[in-house]
Protein backbone atom coordinates (compact mmCIF):
# COMPACT_ATOMS: atom_id res chain seq x y z
CA UNK A 1 0.00 0.00 0.00
CA UNK A 2 1.28 3.48 -0.89
CA UNK A 3 0.78 5.92 1.97
CA UNK A 4 0.41 9.69 1.66
CA UNK A 5 2.71 12.28 3.22
CA UNK A 6 -0.17 13.33 5.48
CA UNK A 7 -0.78 9.79 6.72
CA UNK A 8 2.89 9.18 7.47
CA UNK A 9 3.27 12.61 9.07
CA UNK A 10 0.44 11.84 11.48
CA UNK A 11 1.99 8.46 12.30
CA UNK A 12 5.33 10.14 13.03
CA UNK A 13 3.78 12.92 15.11
CA UNK A 14 1.83 10.41 17.17
CA UNK A 15 4.99 8.38 17.76
CA UNK A 16 6.98 11.48 18.74
CA UNK A 17 4.32 12.70 21.15
CA UNK A 18 4.12 9.22 22.71
CA UNK A 19 7.87 9.12 23.19
CA UNK A 20 8.39 9.22 26.94
CA UNK A 21 11.46 9.06 29.12
CA UNK A 22 10.54 7.38 32.40
CA UNK A 23 13.87 8.15 33.99
CA UNK A 24 15.06 10.45 36.73
CA UNK A 25 15.78 13.23 37.32
CA UNK A 26 12.88 14.97 35.59
CA UNK A 27 15.04 18.08 35.27
CA UNK A 28 17.17 16.15 32.74
CA UNK A 29 14.36 14.58 30.73
CA UNK A 30 11.57 17.19 30.83
CA UNK A 31 13.52 19.50 28.48
CA UNK A 32 13.81 16.59 26.00
CA UNK A 33 10.06 16.04 26.01
CA UNK A 34 9.57 19.80 25.63
CA UNK A 35 11.98 20.03 22.70
CA UNK A 36 10.22 17.18 20.90
CA UNK A 37 6.72 18.46 21.70
CA UNK A 38 6.96 21.95 20.19
CA UNK A 39 6.56 20.64 16.67
CA UNK A 40 8.67 20.98 13.58
CA UNK A 41 8.41 19.68 10.04
CA UNK A 42 9.60 16.15 10.98
CA UNK A 43 11.22 16.03 7.55
CA UNK A 44 13.91 13.49 8.39
CA UNK A 45 11.73 10.70 9.80
CA UNK A 46 9.24 11.38 7.04
CA UNK A 47 11.95 10.81 4.42
CA UNK A 48 12.81 7.49 6.06
CA UNK A 49 9.23 6.25 6.03
CA UNK A 50 8.54 7.55 2.51
CA UNK A 51 11.57 5.69 1.21
CA UNK A 52 10.67 2.42 2.95
CA UNK A 53 7.13 2.75 1.65
CA UNK A 54 8.38 3.55 -1.85
CA UNK A 55 9.98 0.11 -1.99
CA UNK A 56 6.76 -1.50 -0.77
CA UNK A 57 7.97 -2.51 2.68
CA UNK A 58 6.35 -2.19 6.13
CA UNK A 59 6.79 1.37 7.40
CA UNK A 60 6.14 0.33 11.00
CA UNK A 61 9.48 -1.48 11.01
CA UNK A 62 11.20 1.78 10.07
CA UNK A 63 9.29 3.96 12.51
CA UNK A 64 11.53 3.61 15.56
CA UNK A 65 14.82 4.24 13.68
CA UNK A 66 13.12 7.21 11.99
CA UNK A 67 12.18 8.66 15.38
CA UNK A 68 15.79 8.15 16.44
CA UNK A 69 16.91 10.41 13.61
CA UNK A 70 14.37 13.03 14.73
CA UNK A 71 15.66 12.84 18.31
CA UNK A 72 19.23 13.33 17.06
CA UNK A 73 18.16 16.29 14.92
CA UNK A 74 16.49 17.95 17.91
CA UNK A 75 19.60 17.31 19.99
CA UNK A 76 21.59 19.37 17.48
CA UNK A 77 18.98 22.14 17.70
CA UNK A 78 19.32 22.37 21.48
CA UNK A 79 23.05 22.94 21.16
CA UNK A 80 22.74 25.12 18.04
CA UNK A 81 20.31 27.46 19.79
CA UNK A 82 22.65 27.74 22.75
CA UNK A 83 25.68 28.47 20.57
CA UNK A 84 23.73 30.95 18.45
CA UNK A 85 22.10 32.56 21.52
CA UNK A 86 18.68 32.06 19.87
CA UNK A 87 15.68 32.92 22.02
CA UNK A 88 12.98 31.27 19.90
CA UNK A 89 12.57 27.96 18.09
CA UNK A 90 9.35 27.10 16.25
CA UNK A 91 7.65 30.05 17.90
CA UNK A 92 8.51 28.84 21.42
CA UNK A 93 11.29 29.71 23.90
CA UNK A 94 14.44 27.65 23.32
CA UNK A 95 15.48 25.17 26.00
CA UNK A 96 18.35 27.31 27.28
CA UNK A 97 15.94 30.24 27.67
CA UNK A 98 13.15 28.22 29.33
CA UNK A 99 15.65 26.45 31.60
CA UNK A 100 19.34 27.38 31.37
CA UNK A 101 22.52 26.70 29.38
CA UNK A 102 23.68 23.78 31.51
CA UNK A 103 20.33 22.07 31.08
CA UNK A 104 20.47 22.50 27.30
CA UNK A 105 23.92 20.93 27.20
CA UNK A 106 23.16 17.95 29.42
CA UNK A 107 19.67 17.25 28.05
CA UNK A 108 21.13 17.45 24.55
CA UNK A 109 23.74 14.85 25.48
CA UNK A 110 20.98 12.58 26.78
CA UNK A 111 19.10 13.00 23.51
CA UNK A 112 22.14 11.76 21.57
CA UNK A 113 22.16 8.57 23.63
CA UNK A 114 18.41 8.09 23.21
CA UNK A 115 18.78 8.60 19.45
CA UNK A 116 21.21 5.69 19.24
CA UNK A 117 18.87 3.46 21.25
CA UNK A 118 16.07 4.13 18.76
CA UNK A 119 18.14 3.90 15.59
CA UNK A 120 19.73 0.59 16.57
CA UNK A 121 16.39 -1.12 17.28
CA UNK A 122 16.66 -3.06 14.00
CA UNK A 123 17.22 -6.68 13.03
CA UNK A 124 20.71 -8.08 13.52
CA UNK A 125 21.30 -8.65 9.79
CA UNK A 126 21.28 -4.91 9.00
CA UNK A 127 22.43 -3.56 12.37
CA UNK A 128 26.12 -3.08 11.38
CA UNK A 129 25.15 -1.18 8.23
CA UNK A 130 22.68 1.01 10.13
CA UNK A 131 25.23 1.83 12.84
CA UNK A 132 27.87 2.70 10.24
CA UNK A 133 25.44 4.84 8.23
CA UNK A 134 24.14 6.72 11.27
CA UNK A 135 27.52 7.16 12.99
CA UNK A 136 29.30 8.39 9.86
CA UNK A 137 26.68 10.96 9.01
CA UNK A 138 25.98 12.24 12.51
CA UNK A 139 29.70 12.87 12.95
CA UNK A 140 29.60 14.86 9.71
CA UNK A 141 26.80 17.00 11.17
CA UNK A 142 29.05 17.92 14.09
CA UNK A 143 31.93 18.66 11.71
CA UNK A 144 29.63 20.98 9.78
CA UNK A 145 28.61 22.78 12.95
CA UNK A 146 32.25 23.37 13.85
CA UNK A 147 32.97 24.73 10.37
CA UNK A 148 29.98 27.03 10.79
CA UNK A 149 31.39 28.37 14.05
CA UNK A 150 34.90 28.68 12.62
CA UNK A 151 33.53 30.72 9.72
CA UNK A 152 32.16 33.33 12.13
CA UNK A 153 35.73 34.48 12.77
CA UNK A 154 36.69 34.69 9.08
CA UNK A 155 35.93 37.16 6.31
CA UNK A 156 37.49 35.10 3.52
CA UNK A 157 35.07 32.14 3.48
CA UNK A 158 34.55 30.99 -0.10
CA UNK A 159 31.35 29.81 -1.72
CA UNK A 160 32.86 26.32 -2.05
CA UNK A 161 33.67 26.22 1.67
CA UNK A 162 30.14 27.31 2.49
CA UNK A 163 28.64 24.57 0.30
CA UNK A 164 30.88 22.00 2.01
CA UNK A 165 29.77 23.27 5.41
CA UNK A 166 26.03 23.05 4.72
CA UNK A 167 26.52 19.67 3.03
CA UNK A 168 27.88 18.43 6.36
CA UNK A 169 25.67 20.40 8.73
CA UNK A 170 22.33 19.90 6.97
CA UNK A 171 22.34 17.79 3.82
CA UNK A 172 23.99 14.60 5.10
CA UNK A 173 21.33 13.95 7.74
CA UNK A 174 18.58 14.24 5.13
CA UNK A 175 20.59 11.92 2.88
CA UNK A 176 21.13 9.53 5.80
CA UNK A 177 17.38 9.48 6.51
CA UNK A 178 16.61 8.50 2.92
CA UNK A 179 19.31 5.85 2.68
CA UNK A 180 18.29 4.41 6.04
CA UNK A 181 14.74 3.98 4.76
CA UNK A 182 16.14 2.17 1.72
CA UNK A 183 18.39 -0.09 3.81
CA UNK A 184 15.48 -0.94 6.12
CA UNK A 185 13.50 -1.88 3.00
CA UNK A 186 16.35 -4.08 1.70
CA UNK A 187 16.54 -1.95 -1.44
CA UNK A 188 19.34 -2.47 -4.01
CA UNK A 189 22.54 -0.66 -3.00
CA UNK A 190 22.53 1.43 -6.19
CA UNK A 191 19.06 2.75 -5.40
CA UNK A 192 20.07 3.44 -1.80
CA UNK A 193 23.06 5.46 -3.03
CA UNK A 194 20.94 7.38 -5.55
CA UNK A 195 18.57 8.31 -2.73
CA UNK A 196 21.53 9.43 -0.61
CA UNK A 197 22.66 11.73 -3.45
CA UNK A 198 19.10 12.95 -3.86
CA UNK A 199 19.18 13.84 -0.17
CA UNK A 200 22.46 15.75 -0.51
CA UNK A 201 21.06 17.92 -3.29
CA UNK A 202 17.67 18.48 -1.69
CA UNK A 203 19.50 19.25 1.57
CA UNK A 204 21.63 21.91 -0.08
CA UNK A 205 18.54 23.48 -1.60
CA UNK A 206 16.76 23.22 1.77
CA UNK A 207 19.53 25.02 3.68
CA UNK A 208 19.91 27.73 1.05
CA UNK A 209 16.16 28.27 1.30
CA UNK A 210 16.44 28.42 5.09
CA UNK A 211 19.17 31.07 4.84
CA UNK A 212 17.02 33.03 2.41
CA UNK A 213 13.98 32.87 4.69
CA UNK A 214 16.11 34.08 7.60
CA UNK A 215 16.43 37.37 5.74
CA UNK A 216 13.30 37.52 3.59
CA UNK A 217 10.81 35.35 5.47
CA UNK A 218 7.74 36.42 7.43
CA UNK A 219 8.44 36.11 11.19
CA UNK A 220 4.80 35.11 11.76
CA UNK A 221 5.23 31.98 9.62
CA UNK A 222 9.00 31.40 9.89
CA UNK A 223 8.75 30.47 13.58
CA UNK A 224 11.87 32.31 14.74
CA UNK A 225 13.29 35.80 14.64
CA UNK A 226 14.14 37.13 11.19
CA UNK A 227 17.72 38.28 10.67
CA UNK A 228 19.41 36.04 13.23
CA UNK A 229 22.13 35.08 10.76
CA UNK A 230 22.86 38.74 10.06
CA UNK A 231 23.03 39.63 13.75
CA UNK A 232 25.45 36.75 14.42
CA UNK A 233 27.62 37.43 11.34
CA UNK A 234 26.86 33.95 9.98
CA UNK A 235 28.74 33.31 6.76
CA UNK A 236 25.67 32.40 4.74
CA UNK A 237 25.61 32.25 0.97
CA UNK A 238 24.07 35.74 0.94
CA UNK A 239 26.84 37.32 3.03
CA UNK A 240 29.63 35.49 1.21
CA UNK A 241 28.30 36.70 -2.15
CA UNK A 242 27.80 40.21 -0.78
CA UNK A 243 31.41 40.40 0.42
CA UNK A 244 32.58 39.27 -3.00
CA UNK A 245 30.25 41.38 -5.17
CA UNK A 246 30.09 44.64 -3.19
CA UNK A 247 31.52 47.89 -4.46
CA UNK A 248 33.87 49.86 -2.23
CA UNK A 249 31.10 51.70 -0.39
CA UNK A 250 28.97 48.60 0.17
CA UNK A 251 31.96 46.58 1.35
CA UNK A 252 32.94 49.26 3.87
CA UNK A 253 29.40 49.27 5.23
CA UNK A 254 29.33 45.47 5.51
CA UNK A 255 32.68 45.35 7.28
CA UNK A 256 31.58 48.09 9.67
CA UNK A 257 28.51 46.15 10.76
CA UNK A 258 30.45 42.90 11.05
CA UNK A 259 33.14 44.48 13.24
CA UNK A 260 31.08 46.49 15.75
CA UNK A 261 30.05 44.73 18.95
CA UNK A 262 27.34 47.06 20.25
CA UNK A 263 24.53 47.85 17.84
CA UNK A 264 20.80 48.01 17.32
CA UNK A 265 19.77 44.63 15.92
CA UNK A 266 17.00 45.95 13.68
CA UNK A 267 19.24 48.67 12.25
CA UNK A 268 21.94 46.13 11.43
CA UNK A 269 19.46 43.76 9.78
CA UNK A 270 17.89 46.49 7.65
CA UNK A 271 21.24 47.99 6.62
CA UNK A 272 22.69 44.67 5.45
CA UNK A 273 19.42 43.61 3.84
CA UNK A 274 19.51 46.85 1.84
CA UNK A 275 22.92 45.86 0.42
CA UNK A 276 21.59 42.38 -0.41
CA UNK A 277 18.73 44.01 -2.30
CA UNK A 278 21.08 46.30 -4.21
CA UNK A 279 23.12 43.27 -5.30
CA UNK A 280 20.01 41.28 -6.29
CA UNK A 281 21.12 38.45 -4.04
CA UNK A 282 17.62 37.12 -3.44
CA UNK A 283 17.28 36.16 -7.10
CA UNK A 284 20.84 34.81 -7.30
CA UNK A 285 20.17 32.61 -4.29
CA UNK A 286 16.83 31.41 -5.67
CA UNK A 287 18.57 30.36 -8.91
CA UNK A 288 21.10 28.29 -6.96
CA UNK A 289 18.30 26.66 -4.96
CA UNK A 290 16.61 25.69 -8.23
CA UNK A 291 19.86 24.18 -9.53
CA UNK A 292 20.20 21.83 -6.56
CA UNK A 293 16.51 21.01 -6.60
CA UNK A 294 16.67 19.89 -10.23
CA UNK A 295 19.81 17.84 -9.52
CA UNK A 296 17.92 16.11 -6.71
CA UNK A 297 15.04 15.24 -9.03
CA UNK A 298 17.52 13.77 -11.54
CA UNK A 299 18.81 11.40 -8.83
CA UNK A 300 15.30 10.40 -7.86
CA UNK A 301 14.29 9.74 -11.46
CA UNK A 302 17.13 7.20 -11.75
CA UNK A 303 15.89 5.10 -8.81
CA UNK A 304 14.55 1.79 -10.15
CA UNK A 305 11.02 2.17 -8.81
CA UNK A 306 7.81 2.95 -10.68
CA UNK A 307 7.21 6.71 -10.96
CA UNK A 308 3.83 6.29 -9.30
CA UNK A 309 5.61 5.23 -6.10
CA UNK A 310 7.80 8.34 -6.14
CA UNK A 311 4.95 10.84 -6.19
CA UNK A 312 4.77 11.44 -2.45
CA UNK A 313 8.51 12.04 -2.21
CA UNK A 314 8.35 14.47 -5.12
CA UNK A 315 5.41 16.24 -3.49
CA UNK A 316 7.36 16.62 -0.25
CA UNK A 317 10.35 17.96 -2.20
CA UNK A 318 8.18 20.63 -3.80
CA UNK A 319 6.79 21.66 -0.43
CA UNK A 320 10.29 22.01 0.99
CA UNK A 321 11.44 24.17 -1.90
CA UNK A 322 8.48 26.50 -2.00
CA UNK A 323 7.82 26.75 1.74
CA UNK A 324 7.56 29.97 3.70
CA UNK A 325 8.82 28.54 6.99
Amino acid sequence: MLYSVDFLSKKIEEAVQNTSFDLKPKSLFDPISYALSVGGKRVRPLLTLLTTNMFGKDVDKSLKPAIGIEIFHNFTLLHDDLMDKSDMRRGMPTVHKKWDANTAILSGDAMMIEAYKYVTSVTSDILPEIIELFSTNTMKVLQGQQFDMDFEKRLDVTEAEYIEMITLKTAVLLACSLKMGAVLANAPSRDAELLYNYGINIGLAFQLKDDLLDVYGDPKTFGKNIGGDIVNNKKTYLLIKALKMSNEKQLAELLRWISIEKFDKNEKIESIKKIYNELNLKLISENLIEKYYLAALDCLSAVNVANERKKELISLSENLMYREK
